[in-house]
């Protein structure tokens, strides 16, 4: 336009009729299945080799108080999808669910206002989203990769996708790990853990599939640099829940909870920036719509860009909750849990306590040991260490499958791996009331049944919809076949000692 009255007639116009002269920005989630914070070469890990994870860090911002709404895959997803909290999204509070469908995913917000939207490999899930009403996954319509997303999206169409792998869950192929260079002793093994080479091997496995997640996520990421694209997308690269551990997934202390997050946008996030307030999964999905320009009146999340911007917000503490993970109880019970966590302690609320956190020892045959626990080559040592806890030693078969009291706080700056139960100590009373009314005042807020009926037997009830079931197996002979046929090394004669 050669007349400028024209072409300020154009913008005056074009402001009034609401066409966003801002481009809106793609959405890249990179989301690991069982992966905890700390291990990330950006946190300080010294083994596990993570530099997609750490450059995200190093070009956005890095978080150190990140957790999961639930340590359990389908509920932490749909947390993330429609940005509610487990207990507000009914059935979808429990693992091997249906997807509820009473309030929009962010991806369907997206798409209604123009975006492409895909997904690969896992979405939301385990669980049924078609008797919902969903014609494909929420997280977005299928595609075998990036590429043929990327090639199906039309010109210039702003994109949501979401990269689900499914490391570093298990199964694992063991020795992985050591096999590409990890060395035994370089690992930290947690408390709750025996410390043997049995062990350290275990999760040098878990630590391989880590990098194997990471070093796919960065082949997305030179995607976009290829296209020209890496700038006008938000990278987050997450976790859904902690390691398949025991004492870890499916559980509210922090290897269950806390999550490796870094989030990449140059228009909004300055390079280097450290958060070290609390944020909860279910800010992902406001945050997403906020970026697009959007509304949404259904989330209970809050977006990060105003906390990112400097803005200071009420985030001393963040609200953690599971319900029904796996069928492994009689019944078809749940254990639920609630907790919260600051920056000195968590309190945890188990209000059926008379059941098992890990599972029933057996249920039936279908179903396996301590069942909530994924087998692992850890599960089965700490599984053979029943009745033999040491004299003023931690008594890690309790502490991993035994039942727990009602109430539960923890030092996390002295006790970070969270084994000294201090619910009974007189010096800590009022640090536990003030902790407990916070956390029954948040449940009240946010419409939780456990909030007027503890004892609620509404997740009992949800069907579950598996098609998938850990089978009883020979545990103990499971160990010796670990500990007598690592094929590598020095420990090809001697074998791996497990105990």
């Amino acid at each position: 336009m050669k007349n400028p009255f024209l072409l300020f007639a154009f913008l005056f116009f074009a402001s009034l009729s609401g066409i966003s002269q801002t481009k809106q920005p793609n959405i890249l989630f990179l989301i690991a299945d069982d992966w905890s914070f700390p291990h990330a070469g950006v946190y300080g890990d010294q083994v596990v080799r993570t530099p997609t994870f750490d450059r995200l860090a190093a070009e956005g911002a890095l978080f150190t108080n990140a957790y999961t709404a639930s340590p359990s895959c389908s509920p932490s997803r749909a947390s993330i999808l429609l940005g509610r909290y487990p207990h507000q999204n009914e059935a979808g509070g429990n693992l091997w669910s249906e997807f509820p469908n009473a309030n929009p995913t962010y991806v369907q917000i997206l798409e209604a206002d123009g975006y492409f939207a895909g997904s690969t490999r896992k979405g939301w899930g385990p669980g049924e989203y078609q008797v919902t009403g969903f014609s494909h996954n929420p997280a977005g319509k299928s595609f075998e990769d990036f590429e043929a997303f990327l090639t199906e999206r039309p010109k210039d169409q702003p994109f949501t996708f979401w990269f689900g792998s499914t490391d570093p869950h298990r199964e694992y192929v063991p020795n992985t790990g050591i096999q590409s260079g990890m060395k035994l002793q370089d690992v930290t093994v947690p408390g709750f853990f025996p410390d043997n080479d049995c062990v350290r091997n275990d999760i040098l496995d878990y630590y391989f599939e880590i990098e194997r997640f990471d070093r796919e996520a960065g082949q997305l990421i030179a995607m976009l640099e290829e296209m020209g694209e890496l700038d006008n997308t938000i990278i987050v690269m997450t976790s859904d829940n902690g390691m398949p551990f025991p004492r870890a997934k499916a559980n509210l202390y922090d290897y269950g909870t806390r999550m490796p997050l870094a989030i990449r946008w140059p228009e909004k996030v300055k390079a280097g920036t450290v958060v070290n307030d609390f944020v909860n999964f279910v800010d992902f999905a406001p945050s997403f719509v906020e970026a697009a320009g959007l509304d949404q009146k259904s989330m209970s999340g809050q977006s990060l860009w105003a906390l990112l911007a400097g803005e200071k917000q009420d985030r001393a503490q963040v609200y953690l909750e599971r319900e029904r993970h796996a069928n492994v109880r009689k019944g078809d019970l749940s254990y639920p849990m609630r907790a919260i966590r600051n920056k000195d302690y968590l309190y945890i609320w188990n209000p059926m306590p008379e059941r098992n956190p890990a599972g029933n020892p057996t249920v039936h045959q279908s179903v396996g040991q301590y069942g909530d626990v994924d087998h692992s080559i850890t599960k089965f040592v700490i599984m053979e260490m029943e009745g033999k806890a040491k004299p003023r030693q931690p008594d890690l078969f309790q502490l991993s499958f035994g039942q727990r009291p009602e109430e539960e706080l923890y030092d996390v700056k002295n006790d970070p791996y969270q084994m000294k139960n201090l619910d009974s100590e007189p010096a800590f009373s009022a640090i536990k009331n003030q902790m407990k009314t916070d956390l029954v005042k948040w449940m009240a807020e946010t419409g939780d049944l456990r909030a007027m009926d503890p004892r609620s037997t509404y997740w009992d009830q949800v069907r579950y919809t598996p098609d998938y079931q850990m089978k009883d197996i020979d545990w103990k002979k499971k160990i010796e076949e670990y500990r007598i046929k690592p094929p590598f090394g020095k420990y090809a004669k001697e074998g791996i000692p497990c105990n």
